[in-house]
């Protein structure tokens, strides 16, 4: 999948290490890590190391205000976590506390959703949240994912355990126009 996404407000863009400045700007805020099941970074060097260990390594975007400046979040698909569906997709997001309360990661769901079932063949991809994290479950309901489940999960990077709560969406979901991305997406060859 990795190509540039277009959407009215944002590009979404494959990581690159010169990103770790501004990804440390955002990351280090502890509002933001913790409630994804991270915790903050603590140098621009660290920042620089997950580009390059977990950020570049697998379809994970950065997300940036067009004209195409530094990240301010990212979104991406990785195997979900959802006992019982391995092997399917699960949409992960996250975005600096300063672009709160905007609808960029809503309107960036969409992107990537449109481009997993259009033309990557998903049938369907699943999205959580831990308990408490009603920022990321407002996304999910905006998007229109459906509640399937809630179970403790290890959250290893943090220690300990969490209730995430489970929802998804099939391909029949996002055709039948439970999702769509305000005045169209273009996606371009890197």
């Amino acid at each position: 999948m990795m190509q540039t996404i277009e959407t009215p407000r944002l590009i979404l863009r494959p990581w690159r290490e010169d990103d770790a400045e501004s990804l440390y700007a955002y990351a280090k805020d502890p509002r933001v890590g913790p409630a994804a099941g991270w915790p903050p970074h603590t140098s621009a060097a660290e920042s620089r190391e997950i580009i390059r260990s977990v950020l570049a390594a697998g379809n994970n975007y950065g997300v940036t205000l067009k004209p195409g400046g530094d990240v301010i979040g990212s979104i991406g698909l990785k195997e979900t976590t959802a006992p019982g569906y391995a092997g399917e997709a699960e949409l992960g997001y996250w975005i600096g506390a300063p672009f709160w309360g905007r609808g960029l990661i809503p309107e960036a769901a969409a992107a990537l959703l449109r481009a997993a079932f259009e033309q990557d063949g998903h049938g369907r991809i699943w999205c959580g949240h831990y308990e408490g994290n009603d920022k990321s479950r407002r996304v999910i309901e905006k998007c229109g994912f459906r509640y399937w489940f809630k179970c403790e999960n290890s959250v290893p990077l943090l220690g300990g355990t969490r209730m995430e709560y489970y929802y998804f969406m099939t391909k029949e979901d996002f055709l039948n126009g439970k999702l769509s991305c305000p005045g169209g997406v273009r996606r371009s060859g890197i």
